[in-house]
């Protein structure tokens, strides 16, 4: 999935189903993404901080807030890209996620990068 470009940062998203990993007996669902951050700015940004809003399909609520993402604050130079893969646990075969990234420029100009809401859905689920 294509995400909207925000302060010249873009954001891509995709998504997995961890069927291993999943109990459709006990309401487990897990799901992977894996996010590529890229600076298309002419200036460098670090990632300080993220926000997740994680909802299942009951509109079950997880708000995520932590510094930087796997352990890592990521500074990206220009055209510079930092990929990673996480995951999360619903209680239902479908939800979504959205947040947001707030990035600090070299030049000490703090923003937000907002991530617009994407699917977490088993396969074949949804059509």
């Amino acid at each position: 999935m294509k995400n909207k470009k925000t302060h010249n940062i873009d954001i891509s998203v995709d998504t997995y189903y961890i069927e291993a990993e999943s109990d459709a007996k006990t309401d487990r669902f897990m799901f992977a993404y894996t996010i590529t951050i890229k600076n298309k700015s002419p200036v460098a940004a670090k990632l300080l901080t993220r926000h997740w809003i994680i909802t299942d399909a009951n509109n079950h609520v997880q708000e995520i807030k932590g510094k930087g993402v796997i352990g890592e604050q990521p500074h990206l130079k220009p055209d510079e890209s930092f990929k990673y893969t996480s995951g999360t646990v619903i209680e239902t075969p479908v939800g979504s996620m959205q947040g947001s990234f707030h990035m600090v420029t070299d030049d000490d100009k703090p923003f937000e990068v907002e991530i617009a809401p994407f699917s977490l859905a088993i396969p074949r689920i949804l059509n």
